[in-house]
């Protein structure tokens, strides 16, 4: 069973935003919240409130604990959002443009260890 969680519109480039989801792609969520706590970059806590949701989605969808399922991230990946367009005076009455970049994240959550189908009749239930 799989969760996803969508981060949009954020104020960052999407390049700098893949600096720090290549490092979690594939791994164990417990591997990747540790590792997002201790990186020193300000895309780390965006994807760590991102993958702290996508981990409540998950349990919101199942009705079980993530604790015992053995949870990894399965999917992330970063679109660029809109962009707003500036101009500054530059010399000579010139001017250059500013692009102020956002981006688009989806992070898609799945448990390693199987749910077996009398657990979720019982869940439902």
């Amino acid at each position: 069973m799989e969760a996803v969680a969508k981060l949009r519109n954020c104020p960052m480039s999407p390049r700098k935003m893949r600096l720090v989801v290549d490092n979690i792609r594939g791994k164990n969520v417990t591997d990747a919240l540790n590792l997002l706590k201790y990186t020193n970059k300000e895309a780390a806590t965006w994807l760590e409130k991102l993958l702290l949701s996508g981990i409540s989605n998950w349990e919101n969808k199942s009705g079980f604990s993530a604790d015992s399922y053995n949870l990894f991230i399965k999917t992330v990946f970063v679109d660029g959002g809109t962009m707003m367009k500036r101009f500054q005076p530059a010399p000579q009455g010139r001017a250059h443009k500013i692009r102020k970049r956002t981006n688009h994240v989806t992070l898609i959550v799945e448990n390693k260890v199987k749910i077996a189908e009398s657990e979720l009749e019982s869940a439902e239930a």
